[in-house]
């Protein structure tokens, strides 16, 4: 699920597409107006549980080269639960190669990690650099519940699934939603999300903290080496996150860069979409940014990422659908169910998280958690 800004890409595949529509061809003429009036169909690729029964697929991110064990086109999964379905406790990567159909496990930890406070429960905070280096966020639990959790850590993995280091400190308190990458191969920067600063039991009516942040976390990744830290940066913070019991946590969980430098964030208590200025480059928080929008046909906004076009398409948590929005304009431009279970009330309340574009930009992954299954819409 996490997001590469390549601004010659996007202004390559922008200009294609206009382009295209010039010569009145249907797709074109589509894409202009959003991308979910494209999506026609949508194909269940397979099984997100692995040998070791872990459950509950959250993170989904596209592999951008081939490396180790990793194939461009390659989508990795995280899964949150492990087979006894414990929140936090999930630790495992899966691997689905849309050629071959296979599901494989790319990673598979100890959730007694050395170096990293509460273990291992791995969540939506997964980043797949060019470089085959893997960094994914632990948001860990003894017993499926926030009452033990731990602040988690960030955890690099080389191309080949093994541990290369950890890193925890004071600024990394579980790592919570997609991560937004800039990739220069040589160099990238992370955003992340962290939802854990202050946040306690999920019995009773927890309280809502006010103390989320989104890190700015820069690496220099020498040729055959690993990744170095060379800073980290808030450049958000005062966001609302709340212990849960259903979903563990709730937080900012989406990223996604835009034109400019601009990093949006799904504020998902608030309901609404912010995005934060100069996120690239700023030196300081940018508190809780602007609003992009809000309500409407957002429930609960979770994972995030951009379109060929530069809209947003955004996952609800709160019932099974998708929408875009334009926000340059600040428009919320379509919704789509895309987990209409009855199971839950509404209609896939709770199922979705991860999200991903197609390396061709028209359509998109996403898993159900309910199922334990990626999905193709397409």
């Amino acid at each position: 699920m996490a997001q590469w800004l390549n601004t010659g890409r996007f202004y390559r595949m922008t200009a294609a597409l206009i382009a295209v529509a010039a010569c009145g061809m249907g797709y074109a003429e589509e894409s202009a107006a959003g991308l979910l009036p494209m999506i026609k169909k949508h194909t269940t690729l397979t099984s997100t549980i692995p040998d070791n029964g872990d459950l509950n697929p959250y993170a989904v991110v596209v592999a951008p080269a081939t490396v180790g064990k990793l194939t461009q086109g390659d989508v990795l999964i995280t899964n949150f639960n492990n087979t006894t379905n414990l929140q936090g406790t999930g630790t495992t990567i899966v691997d689905y190669n849309p050629s071959t159909k296979r599901l494989t496990t790319f990673a598979q930890l100890s959730h007694e990690l050395p170096g990293c406070p509460g273990g291992v429960g791995l969540g939506t905070a997964l980043a797949v650099l060019k470089s085959g280096w893997v960094v994914v966020g632990s948001t860990p639990s003894n017993d499926g519940l926030t009452d033990s959790k731990g602040a988690g850590c960030l955890i690099v993995l080389d191309a080949n699934g093994k541990v290369n280091q950890v890193v925890a400190d004071e600024l990394i308190n579980d790592p919570w939603g997609n991560m937004a990458v800039v990739d220069n191969g040589t160099t990238a920067t992370l955003f992340l999300s962290n939802a854990g600063f202050g946040v306690g039991s999920a019995n009773g009516k927890p309280p809502v903290v006010n103390k989320a942040t989104v890190l700015r976390v820069e690496l220099s990744i020498p040729e055959g080496k690993a990744p170095q830290i060379t800073s980290k940066t808030v450049v958000a913070d005062g966001f609302g996150e709340q212990a849960d019991k259903s979903v563990f946590l709730v937080g900012p969980t989406g990223l996604a860069l835009g034109e400019g430098g601009k990093l949006y964030v799904s504020d998902a208590l608030a309901n609404r979409i912010v995005v934060i200025d100069d996120a690239l480059h700023r030196t300081s928080s940018g508190g809780t940014g602007s609003v992009v929008t809000e309500g409407g046909m957002l429930s609960r906004p979770l994972a995030m990422t951009t379109t060929p076009l530069g809209h947003l398409l955004v996952t609800n948590g709160l019932n099974g659908k998708v929408v875009e929005i334009d926000p340059v304009a600040g428009k919320q431009l379509y919704s789509r169910w895309i987990d209409a279970n009855k199971a839950q009330t509404p209609p896939g309340n709770g199922d979705l998280f991860g999200l991903a574009m197609t390396p061709d930009g028209r359509g998109f992954y996403y898993v159900e958690d309910d199922v334990n299954t990626l999905v193709l819409a397409q």
